[in-house]
Formats: structure tokens, C-alpha cells, sequence
């Protein structure tokens, strides 16, 4: 399987004087933590032309993906398509594409955005083994405003006759530039929440969606109605049904609920399962479960999501309960879900 870590905060988290640890007193790369510990894919996100952040540019990106393939690793390449987060509360189109009024030649844009990206990545010895066409996008791409309401975005409708051929697009731009770099770069399209995953793809597919490879999916408990084992279950019933890998390419879990130096965290109380307590050990159990439940079932792999977005002093973090170091900067035992051994027989 593939197993692996998204480390977009990393150049931002070092740039900030944040240092990492492995059981000793100096300073170590954390892509090659990660690595020593069996990570093998690295997932980063690629905003269009974001204008209030300096990193997850192309610039950026290139970076990342400069360290995660000197240590050999796989890349997972994710277009935002827009110039901040897209979610699905949020998939605003980049700025760069606002004034398109003909479907046609947004279209285009997106075609070709994709493809020229992918192609000076290649240039320059860095093109990802995968590329999602799209993050989370349980709702319509490139919209003018938000979606709604935490209680309203999984329900928006989509205009499928709008929302297909843009998707249709992003891939056929993964397609062309692999093509023209003969490489065979795997497409995969990213919704959020197991439960989400049926419905969803059978809209798109209906719609005339068609072209990719891999399912993605984020499992976050506190986001999702589903337990461990039914993610797994979903897991399954995507593959048999549509005939495709599927991924979990989004997960987390707290180690602690303790603050460090940020006010508060994304994921507290309620973002706990009994069964998993927010302890080190905790993390890990959940992690091995995770990933051994989609072993089962037959999943392509499972990637932490930002496993070292640490806070330092210059930028305290929300996630930094959730990561894969502690408060000091040192790795600790949830990282072990990367170098268990997954199988028929396998033991905690």
C-alpha cells in the first residue's frame, strides 16, 4: 500500500524557525523522518494565485516535491483549483478565471492550466505519480461564493451540466500532459466523508464524469456519520462498484487535547471516538485500525494529513494537537502507523 503523509506546511512551519526531532538533539529534515518511518507518497496542494500566502504556490510546490522525490517518494499532486481552500463549503474560482462568462472557455482555462502545470513540472524532473482533479469537491467547482452552512454543503445542488465537463476537463488536461511526457500519471477525483462517496459518484458518473483512475476520499470521525468499519466497507463497495482503486488520501486524530501554544485546535473533543482516547497511543490505534481495515478491503493506501504542521513561536498552529510530533518538536508514537506491518494475521 501506500502509505504517506500531505506535508504542504512544511516550508512554511521551517521558514518560521520550526525544527523537528527523532529521538535525538539535532534538528532533522522532516521528509526524511517520515521517510525512515516507511511514508513512500507525499501529497501537497497547489493553489492557482494565492495573494495572501507566499507558500502552495507552483513555487512552492515544486520545492516539496523536490524533497519528497530525493528520498524516493512517490507525489500526490492536489489542484485546489482555486486560490485558497477549497472544500466543500468552499470551491471559489481562482481569480484569474472570475470573468469568464462562456462555459467554453472556462473550460479551457482549466484544461490548460492542468496541462501546462503538469508539463513544467516534468520539465523540471518533478511530475506526481497522481494528480487529484480537484479537493473535496462534494460540490460544484469554481463558484462564485461559498456553498453555505456546515449544516447545508454536503446537501447543495449541483448543476451537473455545468459541474461534468469542467471536471471532464482537469482530466483530460492530466491525460494530455501525460501523453506528451510519456508517463502514465494516475487521476483521482476527492470527495469528502465515506458516506458521500456513492452518492456522489453515481451523480458524476450519470453525468458523463469518466476518464479517472482513483477514488480519494477523506475520513475525519468528527466529520463523518461513518465508523472505522464502515469506511472500510465503503472502501469496498466503490471499488467493485465503479472498478476503481480507492485511497484515503485525507485523515487525521488528536494525540491530546492539550493546548501548546495555540488558543484553541481544529480537532477537540468532539473530534474523539471512545474507543480511541486522545493519547499518543490513542492515535496510533486508530491509524493501525484505520489502515489495517483499508488493507481488508483492498485500498490503495492511507495519507495523514499535515502530520507536521507544528506551531512555532512566529505562528502557533491549530493543528498541532493532531500532528506527529509533539509540543517540543519530537516524533512520537502515532508515527509508528507508518512502518506497522498490515495483513491477513497482523497484531498491534
Amino acid at each position: 500500500m501506500y502509505l504517506g503523509a500531505d506535508l504542504s506546511y512544511v516550508n512554511e512551519v521551517e521558514d518560521c524557525g520550526g525544527l523537528f526531532y527523532d529521538k535525538g538533539q539535532q534538528p532533522k529534515d522532516p521528509f526524511s523522518i517520515l521517510s525512515k518511518y516507511g511514508a513512500n507518497i507525499v501529497r501537497v496542494r497547489l493553489w492557482h494565485t494565492p495573494t495572501w500566502t507566499a507558500y502552495s504556490n507552483l513555487a512552492d510546490v515544486k520545492r516539496t516535491i523536490q524533497r519528497a522525490k530525493a528520498l524516493g517518494m512517490v507525489i500526490l499532486l492536489d489542484f485546489h483549483y482555486s486560490d485558497t481552500w477549497a472544500d466543500p463549503a468552499k470551491q471559489i474560482i481562482p481569480a484569474a478565471w472570475a470573468h469568464f462568462t462562456d462555459m467554453s472557455l472556462l473550460e479551457q482555462a482549466l484544461f490548460d492550466y492542468t496541462r501546462d502545470v503538469l508539463i513544467e513540472l516534468h520539465q523540471e524532473g518533478l511530475m506526481p505519480e497522481f494528480v487529484q482533479v480537484g479537493n473535496e469537491i462534494n460540490t460544484e467547482m469554481l463558484m462564485h461564493s461559498p456553498h453555505g452552512g456546515d449544516a447545508s454543503i454536503y446537501d447543495a445542488e449541483i448543476n451537473w451540466k455545468r459541474n461534468a465537463p469542467l471536471i471532464n476537463a482537469g482530466i483530460r488536461g492530466v491525460r494530455e500532459a501525460a501523453k506528451a511526457v510519456s508517463m502514465k500519471t494516475q487521476i483521482m477525483l476527492h470527495i469528502a466523508q465515506p458516506e458521500n462517496v456513492v452518492p456522489w459518484f453515481d451523480a458524476a458518473t450519470s453525468a458523463g464524469v469518466q476518464g479517472f483512475d482513483v477514488i480519494g476520499l477523506s475520513y475525519y470521525p468528527k466529520w463523518s456519520i461513518r465508523s472505522l468499519e464502515q469506511c472500510g466497507q465503503t472502501i469496498s463497495e466503490a471499488r467493485q462498484r465503479y472498478d476503481k482503486d480507492v485511497m484515503v488520501v485525507e485523515t487525521a486524530y488528536p494525540w491530546t487535547l492539550e493546548t501548546g501554544r495555540a488558543d484553541s485546535h481544529l480537532l477537540s473533543e468532539d473530534a474523539v471516538v471512545p474507543a480511541y482516547p486522545a493519547t499518543q497511543q490513542g492515535q496510533r490505534d486508530f491509524l493501525i485500525d484505520l489502515t489495517q481495515i483499508t488493507y481488508n478491503n483492498e485500498g490503495l493506501g492511507v495519507i495523514y494529513w499535515e502530520p507536521a504542521w507544528i506551531s512555532t513561536d512566529q505562528k502557533p498552529s491549530i493543528w498541532e494537537n493532531s500532528t506527529l510530533f509533539d509540543y517540543n518538536g519530537n516524533v512520537h508514537k502515532g508515527i509508528e502507523f507508518l512502518s506497522h506491518s498490515y495483513g491477513v494475521n497482523a497484531q498491534k
